[in-house]
């Protein structure tokens, strides 16, 4: 079902499920995403035991790579593309194969809460960068010290495990920053309006995580090899692969379509503290009363933000993220 909508130079024809998905708010993204966020790596500590940790990594990859290819076709960027956009691709598919090897290499090693907290510090510096007022200033700071309540930071003799952490720090920050541009930008040679709102950034990503299969797979697909003759460990790389790299990031890119990067940055502070909700209801791990502290602190940071974009924009960023949703 579709409906005609005017973006004051002219009408677009947009999915009705595109407009309602457009009215959704930007926190309902994160909760999306937060929450897949962890499903995924439980479900893949469950293949650890079977298969190589970059065996996992290439598996959910090479899955996410399937999926996207499938509903996305994404190959149907190539003509269009500017050669400027050829390399952010390119570099954010580089991205990906990186920053999830390195995850999965350093909770390999250490505790899963140490290496988010660490994660979270690259989230930090791109929050701060985008704190230009006092108010936004004091959100980070109050966000950063709910993180802190959450996270119980072990420090243990495993020095590998902190390279790897820390690389992964590094690319994450990269990722948010690649992931913001690809969400606001419009396909430079696209012939024509239908043509450029076809074409999103989640196709972007989409061909994006392709790039990261090939970059991946010399590293990984040996490691993954005994999948071919256990059907359900394939299985369960798969649920791995749309739990960790395709639900989670389409939600990402939906939320920095309508967020500036600073205030994107913020709200991942949300992460932990949905963590723990989720250890709760699904794990029955009851919070203390330092991580009900920490959470308080996080929603209040949260709340505090004033994301700087102006009201100007939003319908443009909007046009550009949504208008052809299918």
């Amino acid at each position: 079902m579709y409906e005609r909508q005017f973006t004051g130079e002219h009408y677009l024809v947009m999915p009705t499920v595109g407009r309602r998905i457009a009215a959704l708010p930007p926190a309902s993204f994160f909760v999306v995403s937060a929450i897949f966020h962890y499903l995924g790596p439980s479900f893949a500590v469950l293949l650890f035991a079977h298969l190589s940790v970059l065996g996992v990594t290439w598996l959910r990859i090479a899955s996410a790579a399937v999926l996207f290819a499938v509903w996305r076709r994404p190959w149907r960027l190539v003509p269009i593309l500017t050669i400027r956009q050829r390399w952010v691709l390119a570099a954010m598919g580089a991205v990906l194969a990186g920053m999830n090897s390195l995850f999965y290499l350093a909770i390999d090693r250490l505790p899963l809460s140490t290496v988010g907290a660490i994660e979270f510090l690259g989230v930090v510096i791109l929050a701060a960068a985008g704190a230009r007022t006092p108010r936004n200033l004091l959100a980070l700071l109050v966000a950063v010290g709910g993180v802190a309540a959450l996270t119980n930071i072990r420090i243990v003799n495993e020095p590998l495990g902190f390279i790897f952490a820390f690389a992964n720090c590094a690319l994450f920050m990269l990722y948010v920053v690649l992931g913001h541009k690809i969400a606001n930008t419009k396909i430079g040679n696209a012939r024509n309006d239908t043509e450029s709102s076809a074409l999103t950034g989640i196709d972007q990503l989409g061909a994006a995580m392709l790039i990261a299969a090939v970059v991946a797979t010399p590293f990984g697909i040996w490691g993954a090899a005994p999948v071919l003759v256990h059907p359900t460990w394939l299985l369960w790389g798969i649920v791995v692969g749309l739990c960790s790299s395709v639900i989670p990031y389409v939600t990402d890119q939906l939320a920095m379509a309508r967020l500036s990067r600073a205030t994107f940055a913020l709200m991942l502070a949300i992460l932990p503290a949905i963590a723990t909700v989720i250890g709760l209801l699904v794990l029955g791990q009851v919070p203390t009363v330092q991580d009900l502290l920490g959470i308080g602190l996080v929603i209040i940071g949260v709340a505090l933000h004033q994301d700087r974009r102006s009201p100007a924009d939003q319908p443009r960023i909007r046009g550009v993220a949504f208008r052809a949703w299918r």
